[in-house]
């Protein structure tokens, strides 16, 4: 049984994220989505908030695993007992930064291979940050993020806390 992990930070999830999980469910037999809690960023959700949306967001049947950590994401992916790290491509300008990582989780440990899916056409464009400021801004997500993302940003971003949004 081959497990794979998608780290990330998730703030919100996004169309482009499921459509990644849904790829690396047709490919390994166990996934685990880890949201990482990283003490030097800031985020809109606590990363308890930024888990139960991945999980509300998958479907009810789904046997996707949803996990927190901090620290290393190859450190989270041999806790898990990953033999891979799947990491989402957008577009080649991802590529680089995301390589350098590879290369790094490589050395750190031999074993832990990573595995690069890139996201359908449709998502190509999509990040966190740009969601969060087009709904700061009273701009349309729907479609872009799943119901229940859409309303949490919603609540998040109201008038008083639409200063709240930050990188991630």
């Amino acid at each position: 049984m081959t497990t794979a992990v998608y780290p990330g930070s998730f703030d919100p999830i996004h169309s482009g994220h499921l459509d990644v999980i849904g790829r690396a469910r047709q490919i390994f037999d166990r996934v685990v989505v880890g949201v990482l809690d990283n003490e030097h960023k800031q985020y809109l959700f606590s990363v308890e908030e930024r888990a139960e949306l991945v999980r509300q967001s998958l479907p009810p049947e789904s046997d996707i695993e949803v996990r927190h950590f901090s620290g290393l994401a190859v450190s989270f992916a041999t806790s898990e007992g990953a033999a891979v790290i799947v990491r989402g491509l957008r577009a080649v300008s991802d590529l680089d930064s995301e390589f350098q990582m590879a290369l790094m989780n490589r050395r750190l440990e031999p074993k832990v291979h990573t595995v690069f899916l890139t996201t359908g056409f449709s998502n190509v464009y999509l990040s966190s940050s740009l969601l969060k400021d087009v709904c700061a801004h009273g701009g349309s997500i729907e479609g872009l993020v799943p119901p229940v993302v859409e309303r949490a940003l919603h609540d998040k971003l109201a008038p008083t806390g639409a200063a709240a949004v930050r990188a991630g």
